[in-house]
C-alpha cells in the first residue's frame, strides 16, 4: 500500500512538471525575447531608465519585414543600440544572446563586449550598428535608419 502511494506521488509530481514547462513553454513562444514598437512622427523612443545591463530586444515592421534590435546599458552607464543580427551571419536569422557584458552569436557563437559596441565595431559577425540619440530619459531611434537595417532580415 506504501509504495502505491509514492507511485502516485512520482506520477502526480512528473505531470505538475510537464505542465509547467508546458506553460513556459507557450509564455516563451508566445511573448518571445521581442517587445514590439512602433515609430511615432519617424522615430522610436524607448524609455532609458528602462534599460539596464541585460539587454532588451525589439521589433518594428518597416517595409513589411520584422526588424529586430536590442539596447543595453554598457558597463561605464552609456547606451549601446544594435541590430539583432550581423553582416556574416543574418541568413540565418538566429541573432544574439547576452552572455554577462557579451553579446554572443546563435550562429557562429563569438563574442561582442556590450562596451564595445558601436559604430567603430561593425562589419563581420559584430552585432550592426544601430544609431541612436539619447533626449534626457529617453532614447530615440530613427525609423529611417531601422529601415536601412531590414536587409538583414
Amino acid at each position: 500500500m506504501i509504495m502505491n502511494g509514492k507511485r502516485s506521488l512520482v506520477v502526480t509530481s512528473v505531470v505538475i512538471m510537464a505542465l509547467l514547462i508546458g506553460a513556459v513553454s507557450v509564455w516563451a513562444f508566445s511573448f518571445g525575447k521581442y517587445e514590439k514598437v512602433k515609430a511615432n512622427n519617424g522615430v522610436v523612443t524607448i524609455s532609458a531608465a528602462k534599460l539596464s545591463d541585460k539587454a532588451h530586444f525589439y521589433k518594428i515592421e518597416e517595409g513589411g519585414k520584422e526588424v529586430a534590435f536590442f539596447a543595453v546599458k554598457a558597463a561605464d552607464g552609456s547606451i549601446k543600440t544594435a541590430f539583432d543580427a550581423c553582416d556574416s551571419c543574418y541568413r540565418s536569422k538566429k541573432g544574439y544572446e547576452q552572455q554577462g557584458d557579451k553579446m554572443n552569436c546563435n550562429n557562429c557563437n563569438q563574442k561582442f563586449a556590450i562596451n564595445k559596441l558601436g559604430p567603430n565595431a561593425s562589419g563581420g559577425c559584430n552585432p550592426g550598428f544601430l544609431p541612436h540619440q539619447l533626449n534626457g530619459d529617453t532614447v530615440s531611434i530613427k525609423a529611417s535608419d531601422l529601415k536601412a537595417g531590414a536587409r538583414y532580415f
